[in-house]
């Protein structure tokens, strides 16, 4: 077996860089006499990664715990968490065709909403077994009490939908407003290529409509814009339909059912917003660029299979949280004296 101290190393190259690169960096810096493969750094994180999760506890539905007199007796907490949660694509290794050639890996960012901490995590959904133990240890991690604000922004998606619920008694879950405003304005694209000659006011008065129904949602007044939907669906429904006005029937009863999937999840966010609260998970998106893309999409031509994205994606995380040299110094007491002797 490896000395702990090169094992570190191993890891945390193959978590920033290409395994090609890792070995090519490793040969330059370590006195290696023997030949590294990127087969065995590969064999390595994977199984560094798999102590990892075999760490965690088991998996569970609801991870509240105690009583609102528990909570009362609790610490005045810390500044509220806000977390986002979103999904992003890499390339399978087992792709049977063109269609089917990437698949979702979630990624989440926790941070204080004073700025003082953030943290990120990153999993393959379809693989992990412990999606909400995972992202419950990570706000543990970071401090959470039963009796602290969290709020969870998310794309209304099934998955990140449910890996949020259950996780703390103060928690609020909002629709990201990006999601609501991009489908918008998708639908006010589609409005813009309807031609005036087929039906004189019609484009105007959608785009009335469309306004209204932004309007409405900004101010979290769902019922109004459900109502207003249907009067979409209604005037757009019509046998003598342009081929662009089906598209626009199409993309408006895909929004419905959206803001119906996602209705107790949207809020003021007017309100929200002119008291500096959090509507939007753009913060997220940086953190899939760099907890995914940069590693394994961006100039990578590496094809994944679901566990060795996902194993990786523990490593690299732990590395982007700064958790990964004490990480192995607790399961190897003998790296952090050889640490401490380099620096003595």
């Amino acid at each position: 077996m490896y000395p702990s101290f090169p094992r570190y190393l191993e890891t945390k190259f193959a978590a920033l860089v290409s395994y090609g690169l890792t070995v090519e960096l490793l040969q330059e810096v370590l006195p290696i006499g023997q030949e590294l493969s990127t087969t065995a750094i590969r064999q390595r994180v994977s199984q560094t990664a798999q102590r990892l999760d075999d760490e965690l506890g088991k998996e569970q539905d609801m991870f509240i715990g105690g009583s609102h007199q528990d909570w009362d007796r609790l610490p005045d907490p810390a500044a509220p968490l806000i977390v986002g949660i979103d999904g992003g694509y890499v390339h399978t290794k087992d792709q049977q065709s063109r269609a089917e050639g990437w698949f979702e890996v979630i990624v989440g960012k926790s941070m204080s909403q004073d700025g003082e901490s953030s943290k990120c995590f990153g999993l393959v959904n379809r693989y992990d077994t412990k999606p909400k133990r995972r992202l419950f240890e990570m706000l543990k991690s970071q401090g959470m009490q039963m009796n602290q604000a969290v709020t969870f922004l998310s794309d209304g998606g099934d998955t990140v939908r449910d890996l949020q619920l259950y996780l703390n008694p103060q928690a609020e879950h909002l629709l990201d407003w990006f999601y609501i405003s991009m489908k918008l304005t998708v639908m006010s694209q589609l409005t813009k290529s309807i031609e005036a000659d087929d039906r004189p006011n019609v484009r105007a008065e959608i785009e009335k409509e469309l306004e209204c129904l932004k309007w409405n949602l900004w101010h979290g007044n769902v019922h109004k814009a459900l109502q207003i939907v249907e009067d979409l669906e209604v005037a757009l429904d019509l046998e003598e339909n342009s081929q662009e006005q089906r598209k626009l029937l199409k993309a408006v009863l895909e929004f419905g059912t959206y803001i119906i999937s996602n209705r107790t999840f949207i809020a003021n966010y007017s309100d929200r917003y002119r008291h500096g609260e959090t509507i939007s998970t753009g913060f997220v998106e940086s953190a899939i660029n760099q907890v995914v893309s940069k590693r394994m999409v961006k100039k990578q031509q590496m094809r994944w299979t679901d566990p060795g994205a996902h194993l990786l994606l523990q490593v690299r995380t732990r590395v982007l949280n700064e958790e990964w040299r004490s990480t192995l110094s607790r399961w190897y007491p003998g790296m952090q004296e050889t640490c401490d002797a380099k620096a003595a």
